[in-house]
């Protein structure tokens, strides 16, 4: 049974050098990769790490601190980068990419665009409504119009096939963001009360 938690690796050069230097650092931390990028070169690079926390796919300031402190030390010794570079550690964002399957599956719902390293139907490139991940082919299953029907139909993605996935941000997405972080912030005073009540 294919494993939910596969990232689909599509660094390459530096980043996936990079990727592979990390990401077992990140995870024995108790949080998962999501997408190293590498931004600029003449004057000094920026090396962008975009991780998430396993539960609900967030990353707080706190987090983001503990995974710099985490990831630094590593890079030192292993100093893939030849000149100076600057380290951010972040959420992957509202516009997320998606990269596991369960990313596919948690995200049901929500538009998304898709490109595709090898064509389908003659084209790489569908963006429509997920519906979610089937087991059983491995494939990410999205609505996009089809020619001929007049609603939009299902299809299958090889999941092994995807280049690039991503949300788009629009009304239902902001709904369900804010909604996330109230109830966040709920758990988090809950937390903080029986904490309180026990230390009476």
């Amino acid at each position: 049974m294919v494993d939910m938690n596969k990232r689909l690796a599509k660094e390459s050069g530096l980043a996936k050098t990079i990727a592979e230097i990390v990401e077992p650092v990140i995870e024995d931390a108790g949080f998962q990769l999501v997408r190293v990028r590498i931004i600029g070169e003449e004057d000094g690079v920026n090396v962008q790490i975009m991780a998430e926390n396993t539960t609900d796919g967030t990353l707080g300031i706190d987090d983001c601190t503990a995974i710099s402190r985490a990831i630094s030390p590593i890079l030192e010794v292993e100093d893939p980068i030849n000149n100076e570079y600057r380290l951010e550690v972040s959420s992957p964002g509202m516009s997320r990419s998606l990269v596991r399957p369960i990313d596919f599956e948690r995200n049901a719902g929500f538009d998304t665009k898709i490109e595709l390293s090898n064509m389908v139907d003659g084209r790489k490139r569908f963006r429509g409504k997920l519906e979610g991940f089937d087991v059983e082919t491995e494939e990410v299953r999205i609505f996009v119009e089809v020619e001929g029907f007049s609603e939009p139909q299902i299809i299958g993605l090889d999941f092994n096939n995807i280049e690039e996935a991503h949300l788009l941000i629009n009304d239902a997405l902001l709904k369900a963001g804010k909604l996330a972080q109230k109830a966040r912030e709920a758990d988090k005073n809950n937390d903080a009360e029986n904490n309180g009540e026990q230390n009476d």
